[in-house]
This record gives C-alpha cells, structure tokens and sequence, in this order.
C-alpha cells in the first residue's frame, strides 16, 4: 500500500491557513494551533498567495498574520485587486489613530502587552472631538456605532464574560504606523478643524 508523501499530508493543514487568511486576520492567542501551522508552513503560503498578487504580512512577536495586495514594483504589471481597499469613515479614521496612540502610551508605561478598554473610556477618547450636541442619546447612539465598527473591522476585541470592555487588538499597530502616530498632533488639528466645518454646515 502506497504512504501518503509529506505534501499530501500536508495538504489539509495548509488548506486551513489559507481559508484562515482569506477570511482575514489569524491572531495567535485566538486560535494557537493554526498559528503553528502557519509558522511551519509559511513558506508555502506565501508561495501560494504569491499566485493572486498577494503578500503574507506575519509578526511573530506582536502574534498576528494577515494578507495583504502585492504593490507592484515600475515597470510590473499590475493585477486586478483581490482585496478592497477599507474605506472609513472619518470618526471611525479618528478613532482608530486615538486608539494607536493610547496603545503606544500603554507599551511605553505597562508590562502587561494586553491593553483592554471599558466602553465608557473609548467614549471618553472620542467624544472631546464630536460636535456639541444637546441630544445626548443621539451623540451616544452614534458613537457606539463608530465602536461597532472598529470591531467588525478586528481592530478590538470584546471580552467574553465583561461585554463592556474590549482589548485593542495590537494588529493595530500595522495600519497605524509609526510614523503615521509621529504626526498625529497635526493630524488631529486636521480633524478639529473638519468637525468645526461639520458643526458650522450642520
């Protein structure tokens, strides 16, 4: 009886990372043993994905992976998109650089690498930057809906048995760079003024 070659045992492991990755973003503390299957078999991920025009983005020491469109290079032909740009909007765009921030200022002072968030204090972050309002249950319907969002998007987590506090997901740190939290002082006088604008139209 012929034995099955180290491919063909393979196969089913890699075909789980793969489904994983398409569907988004594979975190090591959420579903461990994919996350080993992936380290072993990278490799052949990314020669997969390579195929679609896509990259395997994987940090091992912040625990998350996740595909991103290869950009081509001049001169290099480009494929059509296989994964859509996000479009945000603006209080969710603001909400995800005020929580970069306090994810920065949280590594920079605790040992702890998880930073979890009531609701009040997500609020709290955004709400200084919202429009006065004399309608306060409007205002609080609005913003949990930009939370919402964030959520959907996989950057916060809601916690299981506390369903009021989320842990900011550290794949924020990807989309929110460095460099990008360098300029963010400039970047919320932008913002200011944008919600001024709003407020004077409105």
């Amino acid at each position: 009886m012929q034995q099955p070659n180290e491919a063909e045992t393979a196969a089913p492991e890699l075909s789980r990372v793969l489904i994983a990755l398409f569907q988004g973003v594979v975190h090591q503390d959420a579903k461990p043993e994919l996350w080993q299957s992936l380290l072993k078999l990278q490799a052949r991920v990314r020669d997969y994905v390579a195929v679609l025009g896509l990259e395997l983005v994987l940090d091992e020491a912040e625990g998350y992976a996740y595909l991103q469109q290869h950009e081509p290079a001049e001169g290099e032909a480009e494929l059509p998109r296989l994964i859509r740009r996000r479009q945000l909007s603006f209080p969710v765009s603001l909400l995800l650089a005020l929580l970069r921030k306090r994810l920065a200022e949280h590594d920079a002072s605790a040992g702890d690498t998880r930073l979890v968030l009531t609701r009040e204090q997500i609020v709290d972050l955004l709400r200084v930057f919202m429009p006065d309002t004399a309608n306060e249950a409007r205002l609080m319907e609005r913003l949990d809906s930009h939370i919402k969002r964030v959520e959907e998007l996989g950057f916060v987590r809601r916690l299981k048995h506390e369903e009021n506090s989320f842990e900011v997901r550290r794949i924020l740190k990807a989309f929110v760079d460095a460099q990008w939290l360098g300029e963010f002082e400039e970047r919320l006088a932008t913002y200011r003024q944008h919600l001024s604008e709003q407020e004077n139209d409105g």
